[in-house]
């Protein structure tokens, strides 16, 4: 595959400083010579992400994702390589080179981009026709969508028909490969068929505008009553939220998640545009790191089966590693969002996200309901459960809970707290012991990691570690690797890291953090940024490379020695006489 130039990819990295692009995603706080700020890679409360200005890098201590500007683009925005670049050189009014790269992948992307887009025309084309009134008369009837609002979310239907968008987009130019690429198509036995048939359509759209799947609902009781578009190269339904483009605008103050396109859709027709949906999947940590990108307060609004109500006890599990406010509104007079607005209008929704709980209340209420509170045993029951959920709270929490507890329960307040404090003694007791015991584990556990770290593999993997820092900060260090050669190094990511490596510095070309993007994957970047941020500083770095080089080459010697050794003996004549 044919490299960008590393002039254009230099001052690429030169026009778009890593804190000016981490900022746009990331609250970042100044902590002497680096900025840090909670990680939008994996959910955490306090911050571990940390960006280098000097080097133009980050490194998260928590989940170890690091890179340059085009790493920490490509990862948060889900690009691949190509996309990334351009998305960069765009933000810094920089023009692609006209030749020289293969974005094959990137007009894979754009191709099957299309094919959504047209596709979403046709189902909406078909939706507006004579054909395809029984799904308007849904959208009207049933769902009480003005034409407006269908036409904003560009809501089509699929004919009842075997291939009818296979010919339609056969008709514009499109091939079987890039459909089927595209999740539009699929192949059977008799040949290929339309994925979607006899369905009202929603399309899905990412922030950026862009069409990137589509839901499909049935109109009568055959099954399966929903499908969605399978992952496909634009695609992941674990990374996305129906509504985002829209609600990301109106989303400084708070976001409401629910369920359902439909409950997602109604609220924007009634102005509360701050309304996203899942995917048909169960709440992801993706997802929630996406919602947290945008707002810090969140409404989670799930049904109340027993379904519903087990995935909002996971969604509240995923929100509290991170610091986005949790509030759940106890919903009446209708089972969804939809249903309440239609039933009972937008203001009475409105009253119910006013008064919203937050996640203490709602386990609070949820433990509240499995008593009897007109018992003096129910009474007990609850009280000991309530006094154990408050033991997680803050000091200032605990205070306002027992207050209302008791007067709640009609128990007095300094009962309640003796019951809490006996509870918090003995979970101090045992998570004390707990810690001795992990303890202990922790010591065996680094006793046995010590001797293995100093066998001689480990002993040679740190320092094939070190001259690959070695060499991108000290480049001039490659005279004493003379004879190190790239089959002496581990395989997978070291020897690949090192040839690469010694062919920049041998060709006199760039070894800035951002050429090596295309050929390394996310991960080999991480790694690679780890490696050249802990060698920025060394006291005498050509006798470190020295002394590492000599334990390579000599751990690569005894590994062929013990190799012989264990040769049969035909297979040690024909290593003799290959060699004679």
């Amino acid at each position: 595959m044919a490299l960008l130039s590393d002039g254009f990819l230099q001052e690429l990295k030169m026009k778009n400083d890593i804190e000016d692009i981490v900022s746009s995603y990331v609250t970042l706080k100044k902590r002497g010579n680096t900025y840090v700020g909670l990680c939008p890679f994996h959910n955490e409360k306090t911050p571990s992400f940390t960006v280098y200005p000097e080097t133009q890098s980050f490194y998260c201590f928590g989940c170890s994702a690091a890179g340059d500007s085009l790493s920490f683009i490509k990862k948060i925005e889900n690009l691949d390589y190509i996309d990334a670049v351009k998305l960069l050189a765009q933000r810094a009014g920089m023009q692609m080179p006209d030749e020289g790269y293969d974005d094959s992948m990137s007009k894979k992307r754009r191709r099957v981009l299309e094919i959504n887009r047209e596709t979403a025309r046709f189902y909406h084309s078909y939706l507006m026709s004579e054909q395809g009134r029984v799904g308007l008369d849904y959208f009207h009837n049933k769902r009480a969508l003005s034409i407006k609002t269908i036409k904003r979310f560009g809501l089509g239907y699929a004919p009842n028909q075997w291939d009818a968008l296979l010919k339609h987009l056969k008709g514009k130019g499109f091939s079987i490969s890039d459909m089927l690429a595209a999740g539009v198509i699929r192949q059977g036995n008799k040949g290929y068929y339309d994925y979607f048939r006899n369905r009202v359509m929603t399309p899905i759209i990412d922030v950026r505008g862009n069409i990137i799947g589509f839901g499909g609902r049935v109109l009568d009781d055959s099954k399966p009553k929903y499908i969605n578009s399978p992952d496909t190269i634009v695609y992941k339904k674990t990374n996305e939220l129906f509504g985002l483009n829209f609600a990301k605008d109106f989303a400084s103050e708070s976001l409401i998640l629910c369920e359902g396109y439909m409950d997602a859709i109604a609220m924007h027709q009634a102005g509360i545009t701050n309304a996203v949906a899942g995917l048909g999947t169960a709440l992801t940590n993706e997802q929630v790191r996406l919602i947290s990108r945008y707002t810090k307060k969140v409404y989670l609004i799930y049904d109340a089966d027993e379904a519903g109500q087990k995935a909002l006890r996971k969604a509240i599990s995923l929100f509290e590693k991170t610091d986005v406010k949790i509030n759940i509104p106890q919903l009446s007079g209708g089972k969804d969002p939809d249903e309440i607005i239609r039933t009972q209008g937008k203001a009475r929704f409105e009253t119910m996200l006013d008064t919203s709980s937050n996640e203490i209340e709602f386990e609070l209420l949820s433990l509240k309901s499995q008593y009897d509170l007109t018992s003096t045993q129910g009474k007990s029951a609850y009280a000991g459960q309530a006094v154990r959920r408050l033991a997680r709270c803050s000091p200032i929490e605990k205070d306002l809970y027992l207050s209302r507890l008791s007067e709640e329960l009609g128990i007095e307040k300094r009962s309640l707290k003796a019951e809490l404090d006996e509870y918090t003694k003995k979970q101090s007791f045992r998570n004390n012991r707990r810690r001795f015991e992990k303890i202990i584990e922790d010591d065996i556990r680094i006793a046995r990691k010590e001797s293995y770290e100093s066998s001689t593999a480990t002993l040679s993997l740190r320092a094939q570690e070190r001259i690959i820092g070695l060499l991108v900060v000290h480049p001039d260090c490659i005279k004493h690797c003379e004879y190190l050669s790239d089959d002496m190094f581990t395989a997978g990511f070291y020897r690949k890291a090192y040839g690469s490596i010694v062919h920049r510095i041998n060709e006199n070309m760039s070894l800035d953090l951002i050429v090596f993007n295309e050929e390394f994957t996310d991960d080999e970047m991480s790694k690679l940024t780890r490696l050249i941020t802990n060698n920025q500083n060394s006291s005498n770095p050509d006798k470190e490379l020295k002394d590492c080089v000599a334990i390579v080459k000599r751990e690569y010697e005894n590994s062929k020695k013990q190799s012989v050794a264990q040769m049969d003996d035909d297979a040690f004549r024909k290593l003799f006489n290959k060699n004679t």
